[in-house]
């Protein structure tokens, strides 16, 4: 049985890792130093490099691995915010080190706060023990004489246990079609509530958001939540259709309307009625189609090439891009009126990135599917992460989403040599890294047809900032270096102007 210790970084900690001999080894290593455990989850709401500083610190102290975990607090007094902070980890430590796992909690390092929310959880959610230390009286198991019931426990804070137990055991969410959205992050919750509210009504849907979001599961959740939902759903890559197809494509022709047209053939607004047609990347559609579509959506009607009458169609419309179509707009290349014929109700899917929260409860879940997935061509080896690979996949800034995460593990899952991925399996799978051939590729880029010098420029930030905080392992002094920026203050604020996960 694992013999887990979480516990806060303290001041005190810090003080006593940077050298401080008048406090002594501090709360965190005089509990290593007396007591026995397998492994110690640390949560900090410092600066890195001061966790970081504790965490080498305590290496001398223990043979336990040792795991910390960033927590970013409105205040260190917050009590809704430590709460989600704790049972997350909490969690996390079940998950990762088995439901038997032996729980301590040390109640000494951090606020009086922090200690406060230890006890609740310890008696109203999971069993452990609770100790406490001081360089007078060393370590001993903490007296608390009563017990703590539920409804104690403010209201808040109570929501945000439920919604963490929800999605720890692997239950859908309360709305049922939207269960293939894994999300617990706010940005997601805001977004799948907006998409419920639009879901009943007819109007017009645009999805915005980064390549490999999920916009096309959202669509399908959303089909799904609405009166439609008997009817096709009926999905169009405007991307993937050549220019000379798209009028067949879309409205249908009738038999030997031109060489080639063996048969009537029905076309997506027709396949769609009753349903849904989803456009996705309707911003690859060439300008003369974009006028074929407006005329159909706004008529309500459709008539096939070689056909005598038109044809009525019912269809609600989703469309989706991950291009900004306000600036295709104003550059000339996508219809204005087209697209507020689509952006009735919009919908902005956040990146990766911005979704703080969801890459471990995504790494868990399509690790899981993996293994399901795997069984028979590994030979049933059951894999997991190790936590040196979690923390480099949680510190990755995905930016090719959900569908480079899910492409990540499963070149890790197929690479890895054990039951274990280890973290330098799943750096080598990670990808990103440009070949020699990579600047000549972004110096040869065509001027014209779309060409922006400052997306270029944005991308190339982006990319190279991302690399240097993987290849720090989320030390923003040494990824500052790497880069050649002056220091890591300068390094923050380019982090923030791209929108580069810290």
């Amino acid at each position: 049985m694992a013999r887990v210790l979480l516990a806060w970084i303290g001041k005190t900690d810090i003080k006593a890792a940077s050298g401080d001999a008048s406090v002594g080894d501090g709360p965190l290593a005089q509990v290593l130093v007396d007591r026995d455990f397998n492994h110690v989850v640390l949560l900090n709401n410092y600066r890195e490099e001061e966790a970081a500083l504790v965490e080498r610190w305590l290496k001398k102290k223990t043979k336990a691995s040792l795991v910390v975990r960033q927590e970013k607090l409105s205040s260190p007094t917050h009590y809704a915010d430590i709460y989600r902070a704790v049972t997350a980890s909490v969690l996390w430590a079940v998950d990762e080190y088995g439901k038997k796992a032996k729980l301590t909690f040390h109640l000494s390092p951090g606020t009086p706060a922090m200690a406060s929310i230890w006890i609740i959880v310890a008696k109203t959610r999971f069993e452990a023990e609770l100790i406490e230390s001081s360089k007078e009286a060393g370590v001993r198991t903490a007296d608390v004489p009563f017990e703590l019931a539920a409804e104690f426990i403010p209201e808040v804070i109570r929501r945000a246990d439920e919604d963490l137990e929800r999605l720890s055991g692997g239950l859908r969410p309360e709305e049922p079609k939207f269960g293939d959205i894994l999300h617990r992050s706010d940005a997601m919750k805001r977004l799948v509530r907006r998409a419920r509210q639009a879901a009943p009504y007819s109007a017009a849907i645009l999805i915005e958001g980064e390549s490999g979001t999920g916009k096309e599961l959202l669509a399908a959740a959303i089909h799904k939540e609405s009166s439609r939902q008997g009817m096709p759903l009926v999905t169009v890559n405007c991307g993937a259709i050549p220019k000379e197809l798209v009028e067949s494509q879309f409205f249908g022709h009738m038999r030997g309307a031109f060489t080639g047209a063996v048969a009537d053939h029905a076309g997506y607004f027709e396949q769609a009625h009753g349903g849904t047609l989803f456009l996705d990347e309707v911003g690859e559609l060439p300008l003369d189609a974009q006028v074929k579509l407006l005329r159909a959506l706004q008529e309500k009607k459709i008539r096939r090439i070689g056909g005598k009458a038109d044809v009525a169609v019912d269809v609600r419309v989703i469309a989706a891009t991950n291009r900004n179509l306000l600036d295709e707009v104003r550059a000339g290349r996508f219809r204005e009126d087209l697209y507020f014929r689509l952006a009735v109700l919009v919908l902005k899917v956040p990146p990766l990135r911005e979704r703080e929260g969801d890459i471990g409860l995504l790494l868990h879940r399509l690790l899981d599917k993996l293994n399901v997935d795997m069984a028979a061509q590994s030979g049933g080896v059951h894999k997991k992460l190790s936590a040196g690979a979690r923390n480099l996949l949680l510190r990755h800034p995905w930016p090719g989403n959900v569908r480079e995460l899910e492409a990540t593990l499963l070149r890790a899952f197929v690479w890895s040599k054990g039951p274990s991925i280890e973290e330098s399996e799943a750096h080598e799978a990670l990808v990103g890294v440009p070949g020699a051939g990579a600047g000549q590729e972004v110096l040869g880029h065509p001027l014209g047809d779309g060409f922006r010098l400052a997306d270029l420029l944005g991308d190339v930030a982006r990319h190279y900032l991302a690399r240097a905080m993987v290849e720090a392992q989320g030390n923003k002094t040494k990824a500052a270096s790497l880069v050649g920026l002056s220091n890591y203050q300068t390094l923050k604020n380019w982090l923030e102007k791209y929108g580069v996960a810290e």
